[in-house]
């Protein structure tokens, strides 16, 4: 008996590799990116934050097609990103423009970096518990987007970035501050990608590739910013009035874990209540049932 509890203790310890495998690809593209950027390849760190986008899309993917999902999984795949989404995009930031802007340009990088680590933070609490239809505030990746996908663009045309060292400071700080913020974002997890689609839809997807492999850099940055945006904007249009607490804040009405809570809450104390009546109509049934007799 001892023996077979001793065995599948041994099972339970193991990690699972192909998921695992991608966690790591994605955190060795995030380590690259911010090596290359320290040797002045900046296209190839840009690159290289989108490469570890790929597989951080695939490892948790991977996990639940394959039923591979595991504590370690998660949890290594949350300091991956910080690696890939936090620190690589605000080094690469820094090394391209802000070197030579001194205390705030480190500041602002470092801003980016707190703000993706607040919100890695915050969604680890909330697995489980926020709507499904949105992000609150901008996701790590996506912020790490807009920094590569800037660097990119200015690589391609060759611009020297420390010359516009004020503008991609504020961009920098202004990204770092959408993550910790409260605006709505898409998730697009409710897209069926299972389902069957009409042909012209496959013909636009094939054009969508042209357009990308003709000019990424400049696409990449059109989606990204264009993403970044959004959130404000939908957030306006989905509240009456705009308060604090729909930018910033952990108000419970608010925040969208607080309404889903809320919504718990509701559902949890409305079967309270069916079952109190439930019980009150019985406990009447047996006093009329003792009156007859």
């Amino acid at each position: 008996m001892k023996a077979s509890n001793s065995n599948t203790g041994n099972q339970n310890r193991g990690i699972y590799l192909l998921p695992n495998l991608l966690t790591t690809a994605g955190l060795f593209s995030g380590f690259y990116a911010v090596v290359s950027s320290m040797n002045g390849h900046f296209q190839s760190a840009a690159i290289a934050i989108f490469v570890a986008m790929i597989f951080d899309g695939l490892d948790g993917r991977v996990a639940r097609m394959t039923n591979t999902q595991s504590e370690f999984g998660a949890e290594y795949d949350s300091m991956a990103d910080m690696v890939s989404f936090g620190i690589a995009p605000g080094l690469v930031a820094y090394n391209w423009a802000l070197a030579d802007m001194g205390k705030f340009g480190w500041l602002a990088a470092f801003v980016f970096v707190a703000g993706a680590a607040l919100r890695l933070a915050r969604f680890n609490t909330q697995v489980g518990v926020a709507d499904k239809r949105y992000f609150q505030g901008l996701a790590s990746p996506a912020a790490a987007g807009v920094i590569a996908s800037i660097v990119w663009t200015g690589t391609e045309y060759q611009v020297n970035g420390h010359d516009y060292g004020l503008i991609m400071g504020i961009l920098t700080i202004i990204t770092g501050l959408l993550m910790v913020s409260n605006f709505r974002y898409n998730s697009f997890k409710e897209v069926d990608w299972r389902g069957k689609v009409n042909f012209v839809v496959v013909l636009f997807i094939v054009l969508v590739f042209v357009v990308i492999a003709a000019s990424p850099a400049e696409l990449l940055t059109a989606v990204f910013v264009l993403y970044a945006s959004s959130g404000p904007f939908t957030t306006i249009r989905s509240v009456k009035k705009l308060k604090l607490e729909h930018v910033v804040g952990d108000d419970e009405q608010d925040a969208d874990f607080g309404q889903s809570k809320k919504a718990c809450e509701q559902a949890s104390g409305e079967e309270k209540v069916d079952s109190n009546e439930t019980g009150e109509e019985a406990s009447n049934q047996k006093q009329e049932d003792k009156e007859k007799s």
